[in-house]
């Protein structure tokens, strides 16, 4: 297809789901306007809206066709409307989309995004398609989304993919089917994109990955495989870590997810001894109990997870430390509730993330409904976890009362304009009132005077730098 193909049309992006998601939206806007298409302010504005799903969670179901019937009535009503329906949903449920939604003109999943533009291209011409690739191919570059033009509305802050797909074999989890086994991106590839992201002016830069912590054992594996005998099989995310870090211009990184199991004590030094890495690590627990992490194959016990933690704090100064925990997975006895109490509570976390079990057909667990906990359970089961948490997030919160933290500038508060958001190293939310705007990606030392479960307040001391280029970064080839 000619580039420029699509030059005047609109485009509208709704994203459901993770960081990975959100991600390969940026991706798929930027193949779009490298198409020619501009982005739309609402659906009014679109002539073509791109819908990129979730299905970790049975809600993101209703959301995308209850969004579907939506958009039914706005193409009934404006017939050259076309719809794109995309990510991991997608590549699950392609079938049952087109049987439920046949307005839709284009389904493609997640190992096809590079082929966005093409496909509206192909749809237009033939009427609605649907494509979905079974698996990346491992030599094909563009099955990274970091390989492909981006649009990103924060030009200081950016995403790189540094694998697809997972290995682990979680009870619960849908991302292997839907995102394939593990495959990392070459070394140098994303040392390069970093230099490139640098030079654009981005000072953070976030790695991406089911479990980052396995980061290029499959890339050793597959010089072994190839008669190199002296390649060592192991994971090489701390020497990435250090390599990101040490490309000038960048000021911060971050990671996620990593996988309890695979946390080494390389990356924990990794963390400690350089500087540019943020000391905040997302550590999910999943369950504190024993038997439950057993059953979802989570591979570590509930003391060998502490363990870990407490090694990471004592090498990283002042770290913040997250996770996720799901609630009412099938099986799960009070006793096995009350240890998550137990685990949370001294792991005294800054924050979580806290879900309900929420069954994925095609998992392990799905289909042993005899199990399942009754929801009335499950719901004071999620309410005594809140609290737990939120007492641990606030008083840590309001131990960094009287302190005084860099932030990085993300723009206005949603709720008060007036009001500025920054994010310090810790990933925390600080929220100040600077006397004139400030631009995102603005570095500035702010005195915090007060605190919230999820949040900070704070005052501003001083601006320490600002961004070297304008907050929106053009679409790009990686």
């Amino acid at each position: 297809m000619e580039p420029g193909a699509s030059a005047g049309r609109r485009y509208l992006l709704k994203t459901f789901g993770c960081q990975m998601n959100e991600h390969d939206s940026e991706r798929i806007a930027g193949l779009l306007e490298a198409d020619g298409m501009e982005p739309a302010t609402d659906l009014d504005d679109a002539d073509v809206v791109v819908l990129n799903t979730c299905c970790i969670r049975e809600n993101a179901d209703n959301r995308l066709y209850g969004t579907l019937g939506h958009l039914k009535s706005a193409k009934d009503a404006r017939p050259g409307l076309e719809i794109v329906v995309g990510g991991c949903l997608a590549q699950k449920d392609r079938d049952l989309i087109r049987r439920r939604a046949p307005h839709v003109d284009v389904v493609l999943g997640t190992h096809n995004v590079h082929r966005a533009a093409d496909l509206l291209a192909e749809a237009r011409a033939t009427g609605p398609i649907t494509e979905i690739l079974e698996a990346s191919a491992i030599e094909d570059h563009e099955a990274f989304p970091s390989a492909l033009p981006v649009r990103r509305e924060q030009g200081h802050s950016a995403w790189v993919t540094i694998q697809i797909g997972c290995d682990n074999a979680c009870a619960f989890c849908i991302v292997p089917t839907v995102r394939g086994p593990e495959m990392s991106r070459p070394f140098e590839h994303l040392v390069d994109e970093v230099a490139r992201l640098a030079a654009n002016g981005v000072v953070e830069v976030t790695l991406l990955g089911q479990n980052v912590n396995s980061y290029g054992r499959d890339l050793a594996l597959a010089r072994r495989r190839a008669g190199d005998g002296r390649i060592r099989v192991r994971p090489m995310f701390a020497e990435l870590l250090r390599a990101v870090a040490a490309v000038e211009g960048i000021r911060r990184v971050r990671y996620t997810s990593p996988h309890p199991k695979d946390l080494s004590a390389e990356v924990v030094d990794a963390m400690a001894t350089t500087p540019a890495v943020c000391e905040h690590l997302h550590l999910p627990l999943q369950s504190g109990s024993d038997r439950v992490l057993a059953a979802m194959h989570r591979g570590y016990t509930a003391a060998r997870y502490l363990d870990r933690l407490a090694t990471a704090r004592s090498a990283i100064a002042d770290l913040a430390v997250t996770t996720d925990i799901i609630v009412g997975f099938p099986g799960e006895t009070d006793d096995d509730f009350e240890r998550t109490l137990e685990v949370a509570a001294e792991a005294g976390y800054d924050s979580a993330y806290t879900f309900v079990y929420s069954p994925r057909a095609g998992t392990e667990v799905a289909e042993r409904t005899d199990r399942f906990v009754a929801a009335e359970v499950v719901a004071e089961r999620f309410e005594r976890l809140r609290t737990v948490v939120e007492r641990s997030a606030l008083t840590r919160h309001r131990g960094r009362i009287g302190g005084v933290e860099e932030v990085v500038v993300e723009g206005p508060s949603r709720r008060d304009p007036l009001v500025t958001t920054g994010r310090t190293r810790q990933n925390k939310l600080v929220h100040f009132a600077p006397p004139a705007p400030l631009r995102p990606g603005t570095f500035a030392e702010v005195e915090v005077t007060g605190a919230g479960a999820h949040h900070l307040r704070g005052e501003l001391v001083t601006v320490t730098a600002t961004p070297l280029r304008r907050a929106r970064i053009p679409v790009t080839a990686g």
